[in-house]
């Protein structure tokens, strides 16, 4: 990161305007580490997939985003709700389709069964991505809980020492962003081992060091995560 100059003495600072920086999103800016070479294997494996219903699980943060955004493009899917009164079904007859975040944004059971005996019917695909396995999704049907049991489930395990650096140094670089890597070596093993804490770091670390005209140094590095462990924050 190119220097700033240093903020005056005695300024408050001005945190700058939270922009939204957009991720780079494509197959080649996926980052991959054992955790999660699993669930892009499967990605990449599409038509050729062992089964017509595929199940992408991990936390946030784990990439589940990317993936999906990935396959979107090599399979041209569209993404659909499993929900009453939709057009989920007759979709899934015409082609791929996505859902996104099942556990968290729901469906109706028996949509979801249709759905799926479409897609199986047509020879089409289905993604869907969850934090949860099937069998935490609460499913009383006893033939959609078949369906999920059938299909095939991926889980993006807990992210390793390896992973996080370069997520952090992937996060970083979409920020325009290039850290010396003794800094990303000390935030490693310190920070909360998930790739949602890895966001809010980063996010944090740029805004600052906008915020006080200044180079993101291990001092702030460890200030950030300092105030990330403070209760409430």
């Amino acid at each position: 990161m190119t220097a700033s100059p240093t903020a005056s003495p005695g300024k408050p600072e001005q945190l700058p305007l939270d922009f939204r920086h957009e991720a780079a999103s494509g197959r080649d800016d996926l980052v991959i580490s054992d955790p999660v070479s699993a669930a892009a294997g499967i990605i990449d494996l599409w038509p050729d997939w062992p089964s017509p219903v595929v199940i992408i699980t991990g936390p946030e943060g784990s990439g589940k985003t990317h993936l999906a955004e990935v396959w979107l493009r090599k399979s041209h899917a569209i993404r659909v709700r499993a929900v009453e009164g939709s057009d989920a079904v007759p979709k899934a007859g015409e082609g791929p389709v996505l859902i996104e975040d099942a556990d968290r944004d729901g469906f109706d059971q028996t949509e979801l069964f249709h759905l799926i005996n479409a897609v199986r019917s047509a020879g089409t695909s289905l993604l869907i991505t969850a934090r949860s396995w099937p069998m935490a999704w609460g499913v009383t049907l006893p033939d959609l809980a078949s369906r999920l049991k059938a299909a095939t489930t991926v889980e993006i395990g807990p992210p390793d020492d390896l992973l996080l650096s370069q997520i952090l140094m992937k996060l970083f670089a979409d920020r325009q962003l290039l850290l010396d890597e003794k800094i990303i070596a000390y935030l490693v093993p310190r920070m909360e081992r998930s790739l949602a804490a890895a966001q809010a770091i980063v996010e944090r670390l740029d805004r600052l060091a906008l915020a006080r005209g200044t180079r993101i140094s291990r001092a702030l590095a460890a200030e950030v995560l300092g105030s990330l462990e403070q209760p409430g924050d």
